[in-house]
């Protein structure tokens, strides 16, 4: 695998992480049993703590790539793993003849 899709990998799995780790430790005006300012949503947190947000994310996002990179090296599980439907008839008769007959 090159660097530059390594990086591309992570920064996609940093983003997906982002929205799973986001709900997790936020309270709500309604938690705390307090009042909203005026203007803020009734759903708006009240210990909102972006820094706290990055890093969980980027654990989980290193972890995802980990696992990721040791499959991707390992070869646990493939493309050919997860395709679950079979190829269709005319595709599966051209493989058949081209592996019947290999100068074609």
């Amino acid at each position: 695998m090159q660097w530059t899709s390594g990086i591309a990998i992570y920064f996609l799995l940093w983003i997906f992480s982002a929205f799973m780790v986001m709900p997790f430790g936020i309270r709500t005006h309604q938690d705390a049993g307090t009042a909203p300012e005026a203007g803020h949503a009734d759903s708006a947190p009240i210990n909102f703590q972006p820094w706290r947000i990055v890093w969980r994310t980027t654990l989980v996002a290193a972890v995802l790539f980990v696992l990721f990179y040791v499959n991707y090296e390992q070869g646990w599980i493939t493309a050919e793993d997860i395709d679950f439907f079979p190829p269709p008839p005319d595709l599966e008769a051209e493989q058949a003849l081209t592996t019947a007959d290999p100068a074609r």
